[in-house]
């Protein structure tokens, strides 16, 4: 049996053979006192418990499965002895089961064991010696009498009190799940979704799971609705399916699907009969969960509800603000370019000047064009020109990198979009909308090109119908990491004016990383200098050769925790990033993070949840919006601090400290290395950007350039030229279902003839 203290998985075959006439009688029964976990996975159930058992003088090890475990608990557990070549002798528990404490000793360690927050070690023998074996319903019933004890005041009583019933709802749930043979590790998300009512929810309707609870997908909801009876070929499994497929759909981008080719990926995943898909089909639409219309050449394309709305809405609201007077006063704008070139000490290029101009014939405009040819000079110039003119100004991008650096460089507050609209967790919605518009003449979006449908028409809404709207963006990165290619539907969609800036000028012309960019963006190879293994070369851009992946994952080791620090000074846990194109992989993010912990950060205090170790130090991302904490998909912070005894863990997000409780680490991933996809808006002084052809179903130009345009100071490319060039002839990017485009001529069509 491998140490179970130090690998979190089960052992393969923990029992050693023991000839017929020594073997232990079988169907053994033990009962006792937890004293030690020596380990528990949250995810599986397995356990390895030290047990103070009845009719025993020493400790006893005992191993099975069970949803959750503390110490001081009893446990009552039937099965078998063994004995382990490495650890001895074990009960090897078939079924395993716990129970609430009954003794002194007992209930002290059990509410000592972290398990209620507020109560610690020394809280714990507090309550125990004023309430002895009445603690527990003290707490659940009579908890105002807590306060008698000495530090508990009503916000630490109204803290235990709450930590109880969640935990007792907690439990219910993980022994529902474990009953139904499916991991434990989601029961925290399904109490913050349902509450108590969660485990009736889920019985009338297990594939709620699968709609709302992130990390349980329908496979796990289909295996929880056939142990609770639900037929293999029912409707109500059909319509779960289609569901789930148009939704793992949407999350590779799609804003609908063909309908003939859902309903064969559908058939396909659940082997029912294509009637009862289509009579699935049809209650879906009658419900109004789905929508079927037209899409591309008026064939039938079937919508999730809210993606159908999202790009009709958002249509229309472009349509109206393009229309009416302009908010900004006569402009002399020959003699306010001069003014503002003068201002600011430069000189617009052609390109530029024209968009300057259309800023003021236009409500409604788009600018795009890649790195170095300056995009950020005309908004700065515009900002100056707009501001002298006492127009309300607002900027936003979508993640709070791109804000801050949006910030920076125009030499005004930026916000992300997020905080812009101002979510109202009361409500659910964002204070700013249709009803209540932003207090602005002018709205200028940075980074257009990572907003997905769903947050650019909640932007929308909230545009005032006079106001001037200003996007700006790369047309040629990546689309968003969400459904929908709203900047490149716009552009195509020729309903509103879009100026393109080509000339590279000022410090970009020597930047060997704007070069390739645009080499890259054009088809080229992009071109490194002499001796650039060695990073001798006087270059920002360089080319590491490595031709097989665990090659490439030492040399990226090296490079962050050495050659970098001492060739260019730069920080390697703040300043230089790893992207690669994919999770999976020995080079993709999950094994890069990894490494990259063991090297940088091998010691601290920590937590292991969810597959991950998250300790003091670490740099982490949020992967999914939490508008409660205030945090956004996306964002990249270091934790400063875990709490085993609160069981909460402390992230800093630059100028603001998010706590996480630990059933809450699902919404941190760590961040040494992260996908080119979830870098999107941010800038890093060193990119790291692995291409190796094991990457191979990732490998498009666009997704080479977006992680060449990350870096600010250094790019280094580690991997073999055949990745690199398969990357950079790769243009055929699947191609997102989508019709916005078709939307926007609609709405503008109908808005002229209005």
């Amino acid at each position: 049996m491998k140490p179970v203290d130090s690998h979190s998985r089960e052992p393969e075959d923990c029992r050693l053979k023991l000839p017929s006439s020594m073997r232990m009688p079988e169907g053994e029964r033990l009962e006792g006192l937890v004293e030690l976990i020596t380990f528990h996975s949250e995810e599986t159930g397995f356990g390895v418990l030290k047990v103070k058992a009845r009719g025993f003088r020493e400790v006893v090890a005992v191993v099975g499965k069970v949803p959750q475990i503390h110490v001081g608990e009893w446990i009552k557990a039937e099965g078998r002895w063994n004995i382990d070549r490495k650890h001895g002798r074990q009960f090897l528990a078939e079924h395993l089961e716990t129970l609430v404490p009954d003794s002194l000793e007992g209930i002290e360690k059990f509410l000592g064991s972290g398990l209620i927050k507020g109560i610690g070690p020394v809280y714990a023998k507090k309550l125990v010696q004023a309430f002895g074996l009445d603690v527990l319903e003290v707490i659940e019933n009579r908890s105002a009498e807590l306060e008698r004890v000495e530090g508990i005041g009503r916000m630490r009583r109204a803290q235990i009190k709450d930590s109880w019933k969640a935990q007792k709802t907690i439990r219910e749930i993980m022994t529902f799940l474990f009953a139904n043979g499916v991991s434990t590790g989601r029961a925290f998300r399904i109490y913050k979704a349902y509450g108590e009512e969660a485990i009736e929810k889920v019985r009338f309707d297990p594939y709620c799971l699968a709609r709302d609870i992130k990390g349980i997908g329908f496979k796990i909801a289909d295996q929880i609705a056939e142990k609770l009876g639900i037929e293999k070929d029912s409707v109500l499994r059909a319509r779960a399916g289609l569901s789930y497929v148009l939704m793992e759909l949407s999350a590779q981008g799609h804003c609908a699907y063909p309908r003939e080719g859902l309903l064969d990926k559908s058939v396909e995943m659940l082997s029912i009969a294509r009637e009862t898909m289509e009579e699935a089909l049809r209650i879906e639409v009658e419900n109004g969960q789905l929508v079927v219309a037209p899409g591309q050449e008026d064939e039938a394309w079937v919508y999730l509800s809210a993606l159908y709305m999202a790009e009709r809405e958002a249509a229309g609201r472009l349509a109206e603000i393009a229309g009416g007077a302009h908010p900004c006063p006569a402009v002399d704008v020959p003699v306010a370019m001069d003014w503002v070139q003068k201002k600011l000490n430069m000189e617009l290029a052609p390109g530029q000047k024209a968009a300057f101009q259309g800023a003021f014939q236009h409500k409604v405009l788009v600018i795009t064009g890649g790195p170095g040819v300056g995009k950020t000079t005309l908004v700065r110039s515009l900002v100056k020109v707009l501001a002298a003119k006492k127009l309300r100004i607002l900027l936003c991008a979508p993640t709070g990198r791109a804000a801050k650096r949006m910030a920076e460089l125009s030499g005004m507050e930026a916000k992300t979009i997020h905080r812009l609209l101002e979510f109202e967790p009361s409500t659910g919605r964002f204070r700013h909308n249709a009803r209540n518009p932003l207090e602005a003449d002018v709205l200028i979006v940075d980074e257009t090109s990572m907003i997905d449908i769903q947050l650019a028409v909640s932007l929308l809404r909230a545009v005032p119908r006079n106001g001037l709207l200003i996007l700006v963006g790369d047309v040629d990165q990546l689309p968003s990491v969400g459904p929908g290619c709203v900047l490149r539907d716009i552009l195509d969609s020729q309903t509103v004016p879009v100026f393109r800036l080509t000339e590279v000028f000022r410090q970009g012309a020597g930047s060997r990383i704007v070069q390739n960019a645009h080499r890259v963006n054009a088809g080229l190879m992009p071109e490194v200098g002499e001796k650039d293994e060695g990073m001798t070369a006087r270059s920002d851009f360089f080319f590491v050769r490595a031709e097989e992946p665990e090659r490439g994952v030492e040399l990226i080791r090296r490079l962050v925790q050495e050659a970098v620090p001492r060739r260019f000074g730069l920080n390697p846990m703040t300043d230089v990033q790893i992207l690669t194109p994919m999770q999976k992989g020995e080079l993709g993010a999950r094994h890069l993070n990894m490494a990259l912990q063991a090297a940088l950060n091998p010691h601290g205090t920590d937590v292991e949840r969810f597959g991950w170790r998250f300790r003091e130090g670490d740099r982490v991302m949020q992967t999914e919006n939490d508008y409660d904490k205030d945090v956004f998909n996306g964002d990249i912070g270091r934790i400063e601090r875990v709490d085993t005894g609160e069981q909460e863990l402390v992230v800093r997000y630059d100028d603001k400290k998010v706590v996480y409780d630990f059933q809450e680490l699902d919404e941190l991933t760590p961040a040494y290395a992260v996908t080119v996809h979830k870098s999107q808006g941010s800038e890093y002084p060193c990119v790291i950007l692995p291409l190796h052809t094991q990457h191979y179903v990732m490998l498009q130009r666009n997704l080479l350039y977006t992680g060449i345009t990350r870096g600010k100071r250094l790019v280094i490319l580690v991997g073999t030229e055949k990745a690199v060039a398969l990357a950079v002839r790769n243009v055929e990017a699947r191609r997102r279902h989508t019709t916005l485009q078709r939307r926007l001529r609609e709405a503008f069509d109908a808005e002229r003839r209005s």
